[in-house]
């Protein structure tokens, strides 16, 4: 299908997603609304609960409210769209819509890649340098960390978005995909794609491979110390306040890499759609459970919130 033509180029897209029959396309939507709805709700209880609650007004919280606050926009790029091809069998996008969605999923994937590791190195802070902690992380740090984060992210995404909105697209205008993603999308052009493949390249490197770097040598050196805690009590309390951290990068990161380690096969390949669905759909939705099963004090602060009590007990020391 070479879809409608504006001045030579494509006017709109065709976006596959999961084409199934009827009675399972419905399933899938009542399925991914239902996990929508959810994540939209947990999202927001976390960010309203720490932004509530004087106690958890510190760094690791801070940084924990801004990845919350950043899932409830990720999962809205690309979800909605999905549930309505489910509904209308409409899939259909325009190029501006395209190239929109484009932007603010590359925007909001290289701010978490960094955030998480800013968390990273909040943690390493926390654990291996204990005393020291309140002055290496201060607030006005922690606000610096996370406006670059955001920063970062939103300008990378925008130096992409300049070299593959200038490429041509002359047809077929179908993208093997759920959302318009950065490899699809170069899959179809008709114009020598080298320069934007270089950007995207080397911008993956600073805004990916660099912060999966922190996040490993944070990690390293506080498992070191970690193991160096003489008893079994103390270790135990110290790899609990960085595992739900740990667990989220492990499948952040992981189904992340998975997916662009070879981004050319990523249009042949339908099982990369499925791949895809973790990190855009369900780790936004696990993120608020994995960290609030694990930690008393977002607990307590949610309960207090929901509950609407005005003096709920928290044993749980800074």
């Amino acid at each position: 299908m070479m879809g409608n033509l504006s001045g030579g180029h494509i006017a709109d897209f065709i976006l596959v997603g999961f084409p199934t029959s009827p009675p399972l396309q419905l399933l899938l939507f009542v399925l991914f609304f239902a996990i929508y709805l959810l994540t939209l709700l947990e999202n927001a209880l976390i960010v309203s609960t720490i932004w509530l609650t004087p106690s958890l007004h510190r760094p690791m919280y801070f940084f924990l409210g801004h990845l919350s606050f950043l899932e409830l926009w990720y999962i809205n790029v690309t979800v909605p769209r999905l549930l309505g091809a489910f509904l209308t069998q409409d899939r259909r996008v325009s190029y501006v819509g395209c190239m929109t969605q484009l932007y603010f999923f590359i925007a909001l994937a290289c701010t978490e890649c960094v955030l998480l590791a800013v968390m990273a190195y909040d943690r390493y802070l926390a654990i291996c340098e204990p005393l020291r902690y309140p002055s290496l992380m201060p607030s006005s740090l922690a606000i610096r960390l996370a406006a670059s984060s955001w920063g970062g992210g939103f300008f990378s995404s925008m130096m992409k978005l300049l070299f593959i909105s200038r490429l041509s697209y002359c047809g077929p205008n179908i993208i093997n995909h759920f959302f318009c993603d950065i490899s699809p999308l170069l899959n179809l052009t008709c114009s020598d794609k080298e320069q934007a493949e270089l950007v995207d390249f080397l911008l993956a490197l600073v805004m990916i491979l660099l912060p999966l770097l922190a996040v490993v040598s944070s990690y390293a050196a506080i498992i070191a110390t970690i193991l160096r805690i003489p008893t079994a009590q103390g270790r135990r309390k110290a790899f609990s306040t960085c595992a739900s951290h740990l667990a989220v990068v492990v499948i952040y990161y992981s189904s992340t890499l998975f997916t662009y380690a070879r981004p050319r096969a990523m249009y042949t390949f339908n099982h990369n759609k499925i791949i895809s669905v973790l990190y855009t759909v369900i780790v936004p939705f696990l993120n608020p459970a994995i960290y609030c099963l694990r930690n008393k004090e977002v607990k307590d602060a949610l309960r207090k919130l929901v509950l609407g009590r005005c003096h709920y007990p928290s044993d749980v020391p800074d």
